[in-house]
């Protein structure tokens, strides 16, 4: 039988199991997909946490995991424009690609290039289009200067990226260790810590524009401090700083559609976006890989493999 992960209470990566389920059959317009690499995100975790159960309740037993790539493994009925063994990229709202075989809305997917990695395309839409909203929500233009937090990690290194594209001046707030990897992808490195806000005005050596804040942590009021404006503030994890002041708050939901993921697509297949994997675990070895994921000092993705 088919392997994927499962909860059936909420808590800690222990209750996490990997087990034994019937492999799933598509109804109408959804395609079974054989997945060859999965992400991973915070937000999964707290989910399973139960940190989000009022806004987002689990119904157990529970799946988990929405980035997917993977291989068409059965079409239900009325899907036209794919066919079986088609290499594809897409997403699951229902809590599932965390497993060797998922169901998928058949509008959910986008052809794999050729050139884009299983794990990149397994780790693009979640924090692809987190990326794509918060940069588009404190709406950059040609010379501003903005700063991003958590530059290097899953979502902020891509962050960085798509805020070059707009012409911006980039500088992004990660450890030491990150600083060649930024300084390549022509953004300017500041290190965090103690003594960050002055940094960042030297670096700025001007009026800084807008922040996007990838890690929380003090971070929004530090935008304020440095005279932001909140329209140009946008937070993808601190709400109760984000309702506090009322700076934006908008992530993947304002862009999770296969448009988007698309687009992003085409710009991995380009050459023009790199999705960093960090790390990539078996399935098998999912609590390993969310132990990982709670360290936030990763260098871009963590990607299952079943």
């Amino acid at each position: 039988m088919p392997q994927a992960v499962r909860f059936s209470e909420y808590g800690g990566i222990d209750v996490l199991r990997v087990e034994d389920v019937p492999r799933p059959a598509p109804g109408p317009g959804q395609v079974l997909v054989e997945v060859k690499a999965a992400g991973i995100n915070p937000g999964e975790a707290a989910i399973r946490e139960g940190v989000l159960a009022e806004k987002w309740p689990a119904t157990f037993p529970s799946g988990q995991g929405s980035d997917l790539a993977g291989v068409v493994a059965e079409l239900g009925e009325g899907v036209q424009e794919i066919v079986v063994g088609d290499e594809v990229i897409g997403f699951s709202h229902n809590r599932a690609s965390h497993a060797e075989f998922v169901l998928v809305e058949a509008e959910n997917l986008v052809p794999r290039p050729t050139g884009v990695e299983w794990e990149t395309g397994g780790a693009l839409f979640i924090a692809g289009t987190t990326a794509y909203a918060a940069v588009r929500s404190v709406n950059l233009r040609e010379g501003d200067i903005v700063v991003v937090s958590g530059a290097a990690g899953g979502v902020g290194s891509l962050v960085v990226q798509l805020a070059k594209y707009t012409g911006a001046i980039v500088i992004g707030l990660a450890s030491e260790a990150n600083h060649a990897w930024l300084t390549e992808q022509d953004v300017i490195p500041v290190a965090y810590g103690d003594g960050v806000e002055e940094r960042i005005r030297t670096a700025a050596d001007g009026e800084i524009d807008a922040f996007i804040d990838t890690y929380g942590d003090g971070y929004v009021e530090l935008a304020l401090r440095l005279g932001v404006h909140t329209d140009r503030i946008d937070t993808i994890i601190d709400y109760a700083a984000a309702k506090k002041y009322g700076v934006k708050v908008e992530g993947s939901a304002v862009a999770a559609n296969a448009t988007v993921l698309g687009e992003l697509v085409s710009l991995a297949a380009k050459g023009l976006l790199e999705v960093p994997i960090a790390r990539v675990y078996p399935l098998a070895e999912v609590h390993a890989a969310y132990r990982d994921l709670e360290q936030r000092h990763t260098r871009g993705k963590i990607v299952l493999r079943p």
